[in-house]
Parts: C-alpha cells; structure tokens; sequence
C-alpha cells in the first residue's frame, strides 16, 4: 500500500485526492500512516467503523462502503464517518434506453 500511494503521489502530487479502500483493522492501520485524503472502509461492521473512528482521530477522512443500505445507513452514519456511499441506489435503477435515431419522411429528401 505504501508503495502504491507514493508512486500515486510521485506522479500526481497534491493535485488530485487519493483515497485508500482498506477491509480490515489491519490495512486501516497502514493506511493511517501514510498520506492519503480519504480511507474507505468497506464491509466493515458498525462496531469496526466505529473503532476506525476513533483510531483516524479526525486525521483523515474516512469513507464507509460495501453493504449499506436504507436500513443501515442511519446506523452507520452515527459512528461519525465523513461519507457513506451507498451502491445500492444505483444497483437497483433501473434501464432507460433511449434512441434518437431519425428517420426522415418518405418523399422528404431522404435516401
């Protein structure tokens, strides 16, 4: 992870966010210690997100993903993560296929 965010900086510098997806109280660890704009945690518990809280002390950002729904995000957004992406409204909408494909009028000038 490390090496993946200073090559990311290397070549980006201060520009553009990078934000860390971790799994795990491990990886979250990692990632504290090096210099990110935003953690996401994702598939953690509310119990684990409410440990990352404590452990980022307002030093970063912190994302919760993976899992949250309607029902949950009121729960979760009691642990005090800055944002909550919540995949499950877009999983859900529906198609909308729209064509504007013309077709001109016989005797019209088309071919």
């Amino acid at each position: 992870m490390r090496a993946a965010v200073e090559k990311v900086r290397a070549a980006y510098g201060e520009q553009d966010p990078v934000v860390v997806e971790v799994a795990n109280a491990e990886q979250l660890d990692e990632a504290l210690a090096l210099d990110v704009d935003r953690i996401m945690l994702d598939n953690f518990s509310t119990e684990a997100i409410r440990e990352a809280v404590r452990a980022a002390a307002g030093r970063v950002a912190l994302e919760v993903s993976g899992g949250v729904t309607a029902e949950t995000v009121e729960a979760i957004a009691a642990c005090g993560v800055d944002y909550i992406s919540i995949g499950a409204l877009t999983h859900a909408a529906p198609a909308l296929d729209i064509s504007f494909a013309v077709t001109p009028a016989a005797g019209k000038g088309g071919s």
